[in-house]
């Protein structure tokens, strides 16, 4: 079977005859760079299309290059060049999938509804992985994802809070492995600082509320999430009060511990015998914190 990319032609077509088959959200930044670039030098590549019949003549069912098409829109041009290929639905879909893959930041959610989409157009597993170029454990990880409804890791993958691996690892994990779930992106440097912030505390929420979302529709037909009842509310106040209850008692722990610690040490080395000792093994140091509550109380 021939790769439908290698039987085309450039042509230059009307933009208004474009279809966006499947369309994408942009990033403005992103965007207005895209629309900078081609006003300064033109445009670089050409956009791809499939040729479709319309009641008014010919239409273009959009391929890949929709950020292109909407800059020169934005230029007020009305014709655009474009790589004009003989493909039907679900070969225009794989090489949309594999164009959205090839970007060096490509959304992760673009990802998981391309693989979603070709699922749904029929295609298995293997065949996935080998058209993505993924394995086929880590596009069923992604399938079961999706279908299994972790609505809250889908989200958090949507707002760029964590990466698609780590919402799969997590929905696959139980409640005592997503530690170790944690330390592994730490270490490969893939949730730092708020990020790791921000996923412990959907963690917490999955586990007390579930992994779905209270989806509901408001008078604009959006989709929102539903707001919490007031007994919801007064148990999420409720937890969050036993929380920092539970939090403020480890904390004076900690210091009752830390007390007891430097008062024994200030005691101990008032003891000469002691301190002559601690010098011959080679253990005369202490952690400064504990070395300047030890100092300031000697002073005092």
């Amino acid at each position: 079977m021939n790769d439908p990319a290698d039987d085309y032609r450039v042509e230059t077509i009307p933009i208004e005859r474009i279809d966006v088959i499947n369309p994408r959200a942009r990033n403005k930044k992103i965007f207005k760079e895209i629309v900078s670039n081609i006003a300064e030098l033109g445009l670089k590549r050409p956009i791809t299309v499939t040729r479709r019949d319309g009641t008014d003549g010919p239409r273009y069912a959009l391929v890949c290059g929709q950020g292109r098409v909407e800059a020169y829109q934005a230029l007020g041009q009305q014709e655009i060049p474009a790589i004009v290929v003989e493909a039907n639905t679900e070969d225009c879909m794989v090489m949309s999938l594999v164009e959205n893959l090839a970007r060096r930041q490509h959304r992760a959610i673009d990802l998981l509804h391309d693989i979603q989409g070709l699922k749904r157009r029929g295609y298995n597993n293997t065949t996935i992985a080998q058209k993505t170029g993924l394995t086929i454990e880590y596009v069923k990880a992604v399938l079961r994802l999706l279908h299994s409804g972790e609505h809250r890791l889908l989200r958090a993958v949507e707002a760029n809070q964590i990466p698609v691996s780590i919402a799969v690892e997590i929905a696959a994990a139980s409640d005592t492995e997503t530690q170790a779930v944690f330390q592994q992106a730490y270490e490969k440097n893939l949730l730092r600082g708020h990020k790791l912030i921000a996923a412990r505390r959907l963690v917490e929420q999955r586990q007390r509320r579930g992994k779905g979302l209270r989806i509901y529709k408001d008078m604009s037909g959006k989709r929102r999430e539903r707001p919490l009842s007031s007994n919801a509310l007064i148990r999420a106040y409720q937890e969050d009060v036993d929380r920092k209850r539970l939090l403020i008692r480890k904390a004076v722990a900690t210091r009752n511990r830390l007390v007891f610690v430097t008062e024994a040490l200030r005691n101990l080395f008032g003891d000469e015998n002691f301190v002559t000792l601690l010098r011959a093994e080679g253990l005369d140091t202490l952690p400064g914190n504990i070395a300047t509550r030890i100092q300031a109380g000697v002073q005092a």
